[in-house]
């Protein structure tokens, strides 16, 4: 497939028709079938890259190769092969579980692009032969003559040759929500596309002749679609999760070898050692962590959808509680892109509701019911009352006015309104006045506000219709002023999220005057825009550093909205993009988190990782909440094992180099360690302190490692002032010792839950009765086994009542201790 030339590829509006035309080696008059068909050859269809598909098989073995799945697989592989077949199974069955969820939960987005290529015209009429003819869309070339009419989807990028009252709804490319009029003749500079049709807008009035630049891929809506084919880069959520599985394999597979390799040289029993590491290996892995994950997951996604948010990626809402910045478009998520009429002005600039009033009446009465005649009749809807039409002249792009001769409380009055510069050349006004009166219209423009002039004459005469010459000798009523105002609730959303850590950034492909306004009106710092051709002037590494002091940008195109997410993660922030228009997509797909809205075009639903059921920023602040909870209650689970489970098995790995026995039989430690686990069931329905939401909550293996160096140690001290007790005090046998420390060894573990659950004081923060239970009955069975003939299958004797006592003190004191230690564990490891 063959490219279209090389000046196509950037900003074609701004070259002349006939140098296109040299360059497709084509004419204004269209293409011949012949010449069309050897193109569509050349060129390729009119269509969008086809996404990787991922069939399920395929997605189920990508997450069974992740480092922490491999670990889980081979420890209930061995587990079963061992002897321990419930065990193993067990392991086996929740890994199992978990992927299932996952690759349903995820297997949406391999159908975005799909999206993105319905929702485009299925037809277009182009010039073949000679005559107009409708073709397939995918059949459209580089060189043909496009027609569009109001209604239709543009199905090419294409410039304009001749139009008539043209003008195209870009919103969902652009962010602009006024309609663009678009017209024949040249740019003038490289902002200005007013001669150019982009593929995905929508035709809203009259009729254009263009001239087909761009198709496919190679079009701004191509290109959006080709960035939804690429392969997504892995969420930080699943990086940590990557990281931490291996730093569990690492320490696993280096306990083991160590444990194996003294016993052996130690003349121990090889196929004890090998069982018994074989059991600390199980003993270490967080076999839990996958069920505890998603179903923490799930929970937060079925709370996020009761708050107006759903989630498509399960691991999106860990990525939206660990959000540093979020980039939004302007359109429709800060403001309600509903286009009022925000202010009515005399001629010298004062308020007045007459050139409202008057321009209310000619919107009701001939009108062409486009959205700003639709705001001027919304803000005065009694205006026409008592009036009736008498005359119209309709709207003239090319003059950029219209006129209504309308009869009514007034008599006959001929009102005109229009473009500012066009209907004060017809008014009757000295220089200075029309001066003053066009400085009046750029400061509304600084103010966000776009303009049209009102002007009018009383009507002499028999009425009729109204001819161009009859809109002279006018005098000028006023302005009318039009906004699309910041919704109600975006200025507190925003200073929610600031005080939850979050920045915002607004990356709107609007003017950069309109987004310098709403920035301010929305309290973020509004001293800078960098435009879009500023963000084309500056190299990657430049704009990495621009961004962290800008938080306003216009005129972007797709694919700077995309760079400047990618600049801003390069920093290490974790990014969320929030937007509903095609132009959003490439930047939806880059960031870590992709946030859409209902009323989305269907590709920026596509692309999004979760979709708002309300536009508006306070529904993100409440997603961002329960974003944070959910984290929260997966790292209760990660740093429990990282401060007692590693302890535990330590522990028993020196003690199996130092005893002469095994200090627990391996089937002992594998009950250990599923009751531990039965007993962290009830952690996804666990509550969370509003401490532990206040700031974006990111996973650190530093901080993760600081507080299992301080937390892990202590058990570990426990463990062996254990040891000693029951040695030296208690003179204890090998299966009293063994049962007395697996009791010490659930109690510790299992109380330990309830203070490393929350920052604070336990008795101040209580658990969920979920939790709760879980962990007491799982407690219940670890005190009350071994005394009961079921004990004894597992090695189990019944301990002196007075060394059970010394085990109680000890369970106590080492709670007490942990408790105290805890506030230090936690701030060394957030210093990380």
């Amino acid at each position: 497939m063959t490219k279209p030339p090389s000046s196509q590829a950037s900003q074609f509006w701004r070259l002349p028709a006939d140098a296109l035309c040299t360059e497709l080696g084509c004419s204004v008059q269209g293409l011949s079938a012949a010449e069309a068909a050897e193109r569509l050859d050349r060129f390729g269809p009119n269509s969008d890259a086809s996404p990787r598909i991922e069939g399920a098989m395929r997605a189920i073995l990508r997450r069974l190769l992740e480092p922490l799945s491999l670990i889980l697989l081979v420890a209930g592989i061995v587990s079963m092969l061992t002897g321990d077949e419930i065990g193993g199974l067990i392991i086996v069955l929740i890994l199992a579980g978990s992927i299932g969820l996952d690759t349903i939960q995820e297997g949406h987005a391999v159908r975005a692009a799909e999206i993105l290529r319905r929702s485009v015209a299925l037809k277009a009429e182009v010039k073949r032969d000679g005559a107009f003819r409708e073709i397939d869309v995918d059949h459209v070339v580089p060189g043909d003559l496009l027609r569009v009419r109001a209604g239709d989807i543009i199905p090419a990028d294409a410039l304009v040759l001749e139009s008539t009252a043209f003008t195209a709804g870009e919103a969902a490319l652009t962010g602009e929500p006024y309609p663009v009029q678009k017209r024949a003749g040249a740019a003038t500079d490289a902002d200005d596309t007013s001669n150019a049709l982009f593929r995905g807008a929508v035709a809203q009035t009259g009729e254009a002749i263009a001239l087909v630049i761009r198709t496919g891929r190679d079009t701004v809506f191509g290109a959006a679609a080709s960035a939804l084919a690429e392969t997504q880069a892995p969420s930080p959520f699943e990086r940590d999760l990557r990281e931490f599985g291996l730093v569990i394999a690492r320490a696993t597979l280096a306990l083991v070898l160590v444990v194996l390799t003294v016993r052996v040289v130690f003349g121990r029993p090889v196929l004890d050692s090998l069982l018994f590491a074989v059991a600390l290996a199980v003993g270490l892995t967080p076999e839990l962590l996958p069920m505890i994950t998603t179903v923490t997951l799930s929970r937060g996604a079925l709370r996020m959808a009761g708050r107006k948010v759903i989630v498509k990626r399960l691991a999106a809402i860990h990525d939206l509680g660990a959000m540093t910045v979020l980039c939004t478009d302007k359109t429709g998520t800060l403001t309600s892109a509903e286009i009022t009429l925000a202010k009515s002005l005399d001629a010298e600039g004062k308020d007045d509701a007459r050139a409202a009033q008057l321009g209310a009446i000619a919107a009701s009465l001939g009108g062409d019911r486009g959205s700003l005649d639709a705001a001027l009749v919304a803000g005065r809807p009694d205006a026409a009352q008592g009036w009736t039409l008498a005359g119209r002249q309709a709207f003239d792009f090319s003059r950029r006015l219209g006129s209504v001769l309308a009869t009514g409380p007034e008599g006959a009055l001929l009102i005109v309104k229009g473009a500012p510069e066009a209907v004060l050349e017809l008014c009757v006004m000295d220089d200075g006045a029309r001066t003053r009166a066009i400085a009046r219209v750029h400061e509304l423009a600084t103010e966000g506000l776009r303009s049209v002039a009102v002007a009018s004459r009383p009507w002499t005469g028999a009425t009729r219709e109204v001819e161009t010459a009859d809109e002279t000798g006018l005098v000028f009523e006023g302005f009318c002023a039009f906004a699309d105002p910041p919704k109600p609730t975006a200025a507190a959303a925003i200073a929610r999220l600031a005080a939850s850590g979050i920045t915002l950034k607004i990356l709107s492909g609007d003017d950069p005057v309109v987004v310098k306004r709403l920035a301010g009106l929305v309290g973020l710092n509004a001293d800078r825009v960098l435009s879009g051709a500023d963000i084309a002037a500056l190299s990657d590494d430049a704009l990495a550093v621009q961004v962290q002091s800008t938080d306003a940008y216009g005129r972007l195109a797709p694919d700077q909205k995309s760079r400047i997410v990618k600049a801003l993660q390069a920093s290490g922030a974790v990014i969320g993009f929030l937007g509903d228009g095609i132009n959003d997509a490439p930047a939806l797909k880059a960031a870590d988190i992709g946030l859409s809205v209902e009323g989305a075009s269907g590709v920026a639903q596509a692309a999004a990782d979760i979709i708002l059921l309300a536009s508006d920023l306070e529904v993100v602040a409440d997603g961002v909440e329960e974003g944070r909870r959910t984290f929260a209650n997966i790292m209760k689970y990660v740093r429990m094992g990282a401060s007692s489970n590693f302890g535990n098995m330590l522990s028993m790995a020196v003690a199996s180099m130092a005893l002469p026995f095994l200090p627990m039989l391996p089937t002992q430690i594998l009950l250990n360690n599923l009751l531990y686990d039965l007993s962290e069931l009830g952690i996804p329905f666990d509550q969370v302190s509003r401490q532990a939401t206040a700031q974006p909550q990111v996973w650190s293996m530093t901080r993760l490692v600081r507080f299992a160096a301080i937390m892990g140690p202590l058990s570990s001290v426990f463990d062996f002032l254990t040891f000693g007790a029951l040695l030296y005090l208690f003179q204890a046998s090998p299966d009293e010792f063994r049962t007395a420390w697996f009791v010490e060894s659930m109690a510790t573990q299992i109380f330990v839950i309830f203070i490393i659950r929350t920052n604070g004081r336990p008795w101040r923060n209580w658990p969920d009765p979920v939790l709760s239970a879980s962990s007491l009955v799982a407690l219940l069975v670890a005190m009350v086994l071994p005394f009961t003939p079921v004990g004894t299958w597992f090695g189990f004797v019944t301990p002196p009542p007075i060394m059970m006592a010394g085990i109680a003190l000890l369970v106590v004191v080492y709670l007490a201790c942990a408790e105290l230690l805890k506030p230090f564990a936690i701030r060394a490891g957030l210093k990380g």
